[in-house]
């Protein structure tokens, strides 16, 4: 059984734990944008009056001339605890060796050492300095309650470290992936900046996507979500952001998806500034298509460039200028890029060349007109083709033998897809990257359900990563899995074919092999996060607690 203290803060959905160990544990997660876990230690004072500070006694205002105090319950271990407690201890205490045998009997950390579990002893007895001389080097019941709910005893231990096999193509896992990441707020109005970049690569994030458009006087590159009020920022900041970024949370690589807007004199500038920004950092293939993706561990701390070779973006923009000079970019971006799909409610099961993603364009075939417009140096940067060959979305998730590639559906084209490809699509993700992103009506940068595409394999499920909510939640706790690196093995069930070469069909019910039980003992410590009045301006609120499990198809 896994048993779960849940804080009163975690009142929403309970992100997914890969792999996560069984036993008694904390399960927190962060409740608004920007904020970190609770932590069961009071903060130190602090001047600034508007800051949460715990206490022992509470007074609330009533009608400006009386006063209400109430009194902070002391939070003692409740029964199951004790008698925990009780069957791994003796005489009420509890010795290096006793927790060594809850370590690895109750918490299933076999690899724990009794080195560690001094240690853990330590940090839990600093600070309760009022125990005496005898319980310096034991934990007591109070002691053994503190270590239970504290940082030190997270969901997933952080000592496990990157534990999945590295060696396999990079289409064998999943990747932590950003949309629009340089974007500090909504979708039409928000400013653009490197410091989202920033935030999500120390968040563990491994793919970062860039839309590189002129700038006003059409000599440089910006970056910014065009047809919108977004102000743009250099893209030459963000490139060299996202060098002195990229391996502060992981070693393993860092995927830049480029959304491409520029004339050839301008791809080649971006060649250019990446080539100078990155150096040897930079992933270069050595043909222009790769037969196989290479692994996480060849590519250790290097940085590598997926986009498409923009020969259809440049063709239409072209066959537009000629006929109509003043048509508008949208228009013009629409037949180079593709329209993005109306709302699913009520829409046909009907597939054509313009419901997929405007990266992807209307077709990757070699055209010699469109070809020689591309500068050649900007060509040779792309490590991770995106596209697609002409046709519709069968077409489009059929496997090629001699050449892997990047695909790009909407959440609304991989929920309308997988209805009816869902074994093409799990074949396709086999060898091949399949990209998710947010459909274009989320203007408040929202996200949606990651686990459609994480079922079907789809390896970049890429979200708003300057967004809030459950959703996100969700996507933080998958990648805390495998060490917190951006890289989360798929499945063997996701990778195998069979005798016949048959692939798994995600709408098959497949055996329960393991039982996740979940039960809440306490909450506690809204106290640390929250000024008093936050929620009741006259009286403490009060919490409930509520657990979701999504679908644990992923990690069984």
């Amino acid at each position: 059984m896994c048993k779960v203290k849940v804080n009163p803060t975690d009142w929403g959905l309970a992100p997914p734990l890969p792999h996560h160990r069984s036993g008694i544990t904390t399960l927190s997660h962060p409740i608004s944008q920007g904020q970190t876990d609770a932590s069961p230690n009071p903060p130190p004072p602090s001047s600034d009056p508007n800051e949460p500070i715990p206490m022992s006694k509470q007074t609330y205002r009533v009608c400006f001339c009386f006063r209400r105090r109430f009194k902070l319950a002391i939070s003692e271990a409740p029964p199951e605890i004790k008698a925990l407690f009780d069957q791994y201890s003796e005489n009420g205490i509890m010795t290096v060796d006793n927790l060594h045998r809850f370590l690895t009997e109750v918490q299933k950390e076999e690899k724990a050492t009794k080195e560690e579990a001094q240690a853990t002893i330590d940090h839990c007895l600093r600070e309760l300095k009022h125990l005496n001389i005898f319980h310096r080097k034991v934990l007591n019941l109070e002691a053994f309650f503190k270590y239970l709910f504290g940082d030190i005893n997270p969901p997933i231990s952080s000592s496990i470290g990157v534990h999945h096999d590295m060696s396999a193509p990079l289409s064998h896992y999943f990747i932590y992936t950003g949309h629009n990441s340089y974007l500090t707020g909504n979708q039409l109005s928000s400013d653009c900046s490197d410091v989202p970049i920033i935030q999500a690569l120390h968040r563990g994030v491994r793919v970062i996507e860039l839309d590189i458009w002129p700038n006003s006087t059409k000599d440089d590159v910006d970056v910014l979500h065009g047809g919108t009020l977004t102000t743009p920022v250099e893209l030459i900041k963000c490139l060299k952001s996202i060098k002195e970024h990229a391996f502060v949370a992981s070693e393993y690589p860092v995927v830049i998806t480029l959304e491409d807007h520029l004339t050839p004199d301008l791809q080649a500038k971006v060649a250019q500034l990446v080539t100078q920004t990155f150096g040897d950092v930079l992933f270069s293939p050595g043909s222009e298509c790769l037969k196989e993706f290479p692994s996480p561990e060849s590519l250790k701390k290097r940085i590598i460039i997926s986009t498409k070779p923009p020969q259809e973006y440049l063709e239409a923009k072209a066959v537009k200028s000629e006929n109509d000079p003043k048509s508008g970019k949208t228009q013009v971006d629409e037949e180079a890029w593709g329209q993005e799909v109306p709302d699913l409610k009520g829409a046909n099961m009907v597939y054509d060349k313009d419901e997929l993603e405007e990266e992807d364009g209307n077709g990757e075939e070699d055209n010699d007109k469109s070809s020689q417009h591309v500068a050649p140096e900007y060509k040779r940067l792309i490590a991770i083709h995106a596209g697609k060959p002409k046709g519709g979305l069968l077409e489009c998730l059929k496997v090629d033998p001699d050449k892997v590639r990047r695909l790009s559906l909407s959440e609304q084209q991989l929920e309308k897809a997988s209805g009816t490809y869902g074994k093409e699509i799990v074949r396709f993700t086999q060898r091949n990257i399949l990209r998710v992103y947010p459909k274009g009506t989320r203007v408040d940068s929202s996200n949606y359900n990651p686990m459609i595409g994480w079922s079907h394999g789809a390896q970049m499920v890429a979200f708003n990563m300057q967004g809030y909510g459950r959703s996100l939640w969700v996507m933080q706790g998958m990648f805390r899995a495998n060490g917190g690196c951006g890289y989360v093995k798929k499945p063997d069930f996701l990778l195998k074919t069979g005798p016949h070469n048959e692939v798994l069909d995600p709408k098959d019910k497949l055996p329960v092999k393991t039982t996740l039980k979940v039960k809440v003992y306490m909450g506690e410590g809204w106290y640390y996060d929250f000024k008093h009045t936050h929620f009741d301006a006259y009286s403490p609120p009060d919490f409930y607690a509520r657990v979701g499990l999504l679908e644990l198809l992923l990690i069984v």
